[in-house]
């Protein structure tokens, strides 16, 4: 079938245009910097790592960081993140690992950058999909830049926001 295809191609009298013009082409926006982040982390827009590529989650203007070392990341849904307790919208963060989660909860722990001791702790329960997937709203007392330790059965990992 496909020699007979060929050889039709060939034989057919239509010449080939003298040029053609480009093909649109579907590659991702590179990663960008934007606001969000802090500390050694930094916010993102665009192309995600491939291990980070979950089709379910990704939207290409949604910013996201990604941990130290990089087995963990954030997708931030507001903008800026707000101290307090903010609605409308929340601080909601989707954290997705990169290694299984074993059905573990998703410990976050976090502290204003440059402080001792855990001000905000929250336990994100292993009951959300597609992958492994962890959907929070992380609200602080105070603006500034917080350090999360975030740990998992599998990882652990440290992330920096800034909160206005």
């Amino acid at each position: 079938m496909v020699a007979v295809l060929a050889v039709v191609l060939a034989c057919s009298g239509s010449a080939a245009p003298a040029s053609r013009a480009p093909r649109a082409t579907s590659t991702p926006p590179k990663a960008q910097p934007t606001s969000g982040g802090c500390g050694r982390t930094q916010a993102q827009v665009g192309a995600v790592p491939a291990w980070l590529d979950v089709a379910a989650v990704h939207v290409p203007q949604l910013p996201y960081v990604i941990a130290v070392p990089d087995s963990a990341a954030g997708f931030l849904f507001a903008r800026p993140l707000r101290a307090g307790h903010p609605e409308n919208p929340a601080n909601k963060i989707l954290w997705v690992v990169r290694t299984p989660r074993q059905g573990s909860s998703l410990q976050v722990d976090g502290r204003p950058l440059g402080t001792a001791g855990i001000i905000v702790h929250q336990s994100q329960p292993a009951n959300s999909f597609p992958g492994d997937i962890y959907p929070s709203i992380v609200d602080v007392p105070d603006p500034g830049c917080w350090r999360f330790a975030l740990q998992w059965a599998t990882g652990r990992a440290e992330v920096d926001l800034d909160y206005v």
